[in-house]
Formats: C-alpha cells, sequence, structure tokens
C-alpha cells in the first residue's frame, strides 16, 4: 500500500504539473485543430489529476482498494496497473457496457 501511495502521489505531482504547462501554454496559431487538441489534453490531464486526488483521498478515508459497487477488495495487480481504479474489473466490464 505505501508504494501505491507514493505512485499516486508522483502521478498527482506529474499531472498537476502537466497541467499547469498546458494552461499556460496560451499562444494561438491560428490553428483550430491545434486549439481543440490543446483543449483535448487540458480536459485529459485535469481528470488525471481528478482521479488521482479522489485515489489519495480514498487511501485517507480507509477505502482505497475497495470497489465501489460490489464492495470486494480489488486486486492489488488491478491497482498496480491503474492506482486510481473505483472498480474491479467486472463491476468496471459492467459499468462500461
Amino acid at each position: 500500500m505505501a508504494e501505491l501511495r507514493v505512485s499516486l502521489a508522483d502521478e498527482f505531482a506529474t499531472q498537476t504539473a502537466r497541467l499547469r504547462e498546458l494552461t499556460e501554454l496560451n499562444a494561438d496559431t491560428g490553428d483550430p485543430g491545434e486549439a481543440h487538441t490543446r483543449a483535448a489534453l487540458v480536459v485529459a490531464a485535469r481528470r488525471g489529476v481528478e482521479q488521482v486526488a479522489d485515489a489519495l483521498r480514498r487511501i485517507d478515508e480507509g477505502g482505497y482498494g475497495v470497489c465501489e459497487r460490489c464492495e470486494r477488495a480489488i486486486p492489488v495487480q488491478r491497482l498496480e496497473v491503474v492506482p486510481y481504479a473505483r472498480f474491479c474489473v467486472p463491476c468496471q466490464e459492467k459499468s462500461a457496457g
């Protein structure tokens, strides 16, 4: 668990720095495609920051690693791949379908 917390904290710092860089880039090249891409990157970075912050909150509150749907433990292997996972794989598949 300590390693996952460190990984999440590192990911939070990375995502926050990325978001800061993207929001500071205000150079308008006049290319609508580039502006659209930049906006999509900002949205993705914000989502990443929110997901990681939520996972860190769950660690602090003792709910990290527990599926929010079925309340079973999320396998450590899944958390190593997706450290901000809120659902076990079966529940994630149900919510995506």
